[in-house]
């Protein structure tokens, strides 16, 4: 029987499977996949499959670090990918060898990611995260 992690002690985020480099993977966090769906994208930039695989999670809150950093080491370089989960109290946006982490609700720090974003081609339609 599989376990659950209660809610309240957990992060939640989106992972784009194709977002992962050839030879990326994500192991050593524990992660509990809550949903798995394939979505047609409209606004994608040319390196990005105009269809996604999200594969929603949650995974303990105290592992928010660790997670972050082995999503940077497996997301790739080019087309313009992220992944982004939250806490309770943080949010986190991971790119491809670097990763931001700001206080839920820091319209300050959220621009500054954004704009990271752009400068790596994520469409302005794609900056949508929590927080």
């Amino acid at each position: 029987m599989a376990s659950t992690l209660p809610a309240h002690r957990t992060l939640n985020g989106v992972l784009i499977s194709e977002s992962l480099r050839v030879g990326g993977e994500l192991s050593g966090v524990p992660l509990q996949v809550t949903k798995l769906e394939r979505i047609a994208v409209g606004d994608t930039t040319r390196d990005q499959p105009h269809q996604w695989t999200l594969l929603h999670f949650r995974a303990p809150e105290d592992t928010a670090g660790q997670l972050a950093e082995a999503l940077a080491n497996c997301l790739a370089p080019t087309g313009g990918w992220y992944v982004d989960f939250s806490t309770t109290t943080e949010v986190y946006v991971v790119f491809a060898g670097r990763v931001f982490r700001y206080a839920l609700g820091d319209a300050t720090a959220r621009a500054e990611v954004q704009a990271y974003a752009r400068s790596v081609g994520v469409p302005e339609t794609q900056l949508d995260w929590k927080g």
